[in-house]
C-alpha cells in the first residue's frame, strides 16, 4: 500500500480487545463496571483528605494527586472505548487518537513519578522523622509536583511530535482498544528508526529515574527499620509504607507484564488484554489499597459520610417544613 500523508487521513479503526458481537455486552458492562469504581473510589479519596484537616500533610497531597492522575488516567482510554462498543463503532480521529496518545502517555507518566515522589517522602518520615515537616514543607512538596507535571509534559508532547511526522495507510485498523504509542509507530507506513530510537531511550530515561528514586527511598528505608531496637517501632515504621510499597509493586509488575506479553507472543491482541491491567485494573485498586490498611484514610471517610448524612437530614427537615 501506498504510504499515506497525514493530511488527508481523518480516521483510525481501533479494533478493541474482541470483534465477536457476543462479546461486545460482556466487555461495556465489565468495563463500565470497573471505570464507575476507579473514578468513585479515587473521587473519595480525594474528599477524604480535602474535608479531613488532619490529613492535610505531604504523604496525603501527594495520595491526593496520585488518585486524581488516576482518574484522568483512565478516562484517556474507556470512556472512548465504552462509546465505540455502545454505538457500534471502531472509529477514532487522527487528531483524537493523536490527543489520547498524548494524555496517556503523560499520566502514566505522573504516576510513575508520583511514586517515586512519594518514596522520597516515607524515606523521609522514617529516617528523618524530627525533620520531617522542615524538608518536605508545603513550597517543596508543590514543587516536586510541579516538577512531575512539567517533565512529564515534555516526554509525553516529545512522543506525540515524533508521531504526528509519521505517514500512515488509509483506513488503518489498530489492534489495540486505545491509540497506543508503541502500536501507532509499529503499523507507520513511514521509515520509523527514528522514533524507535527515541521511543526507547526515551522510556529508559524517564523509568529508570523514578525507578532508581522509589529503590534508592527503600533501601535507605529498610536500612533505617532494621537500626531500630525494638519490634514495635519496626512494625510501625513498616506499616507507614506497606500501601505504597504494594501500589508500587502492582505498578511495575502490570508494566512488565504488557512488556513481556508484547514480546514473548509478538500478539497485538495478547498485549492489547495485558494492558487491562495497568490501564484500568492497577488504578481501580490503588483506593481499596490505601483506605483499606489505612485507619487515617477510613476515620477520614466515616466522618465525610456522617457530615454528608446529617446535612441532607437537614435539608430534607427544611424542605419539609411548611
Amino acid at each position: 500500500m501506498e504510504p499515506g500523508n497525514n493530511t488527508h487521513i481523518s480516521t483510525f479503526l481501533l479494533l478493541g480487545l474482541s470483534e465477536d458481537p457476543k462479546l461486545q455486552p460482556l466487555i461495556f458492562g465489565l468495563f463500565l463496571s470497573m471505570y464507575l469504581i476507579t473514578v468513585f473510589g479515587n473521587l473519595l479519596i480525594i474528599l477524604a483528605v480535602s474535608s479531613g484537616s488532619h490529613l492535610h500533610t505531604p504523604m496525603y497531597f501527594f495520595l491526593s494527586n496520585l488518585t486524581f492522575v488516576d482518574i484522568c488516567f483512565t478516562s484517556t482510554t474507556i470512556p472512548k472505548m465504552l462509546w465505540n462498543v455502545q454505538n457500534k463503532s471502531k472509529v477514532i480521529t487522527f487528531d483524537g487518537c493523536i490527543t489520547q496518545m498524548y494524555f496517556h502517555i503523560l499520566f502514566a507518566g505522573l504516576d510513575d513519578a508520583l511514586l517515586s515522589v512519594m518514596a522520597y517522602d516515607r524515606f523521609v518520615a522514617i529516617c528523618h522523622p524530627l525533620h520531617y515537616m522542615s524538608i518536605m514543607n508545603p513550597g517543596l512538596c508543590g514543587l516536586l509536583v510541579l516538577i512531575s507535571w512539567i517533565m512529564m509534559a515534555m516526554y509525553s508532547l516529545l512522543h506525540t511530535l515524533m508521531v504526528s511526522r509519521l505517514s500512515f495507510c488509509p483506513d488503518l485498523e489498530i489492534p489495540h482498544f486505545f491509540c497506543e504509542l508503541n502500536q501507532m509507530v509499529q503499523l507507520a507506513s513511514s521509515d520509523t528508526f527514528l522514533n524507535n530510537l527515541v521511543m526507547y531511550f526515551a522510556a529508559l530515561l524517564m523509568s529508570t529515574g523514578p525507578f532508581s528514586g522509589i529503590l534508592y527511598s527503600y533501601l535507605k528505608i529498610f536500612a533505617c527499620i532494621h537500626r531500630i531496637s525494638s519490634a514495635q517501632g519496626k512494625y510501625k515504621a513498616l506499616s507507614t509504607c506497606v500501601s505504597h510499597f504494594s501500589v508500587v509493586f502492582l505498578f511495575y509488575c502490570s508494566g512488565l507484564g504488557v512488556y513481556i506479553s508484547s514480546a514473548a507472543t509478538h500478539s497485538s491482541h495478547s498485549s492489547a488484554t495485558a494492558s487491562v491491567m495497568y490501564t484500568v485494573i492497577t488504578p481501580m485498586l490503588n483506593p481499596f489499597i490505601y483506605s483499606l490498611r489505612n485507619k487515617d484514610i477510613q476515620n477520614a471517610l466515616k466522618r465525610f459520610y456522617l457530615m454528608q448524612g446529617i446535612k441532607w437530614t437537614i435539608i430534607l427537615g427544611v424542605m419539609k417544613c411548611p
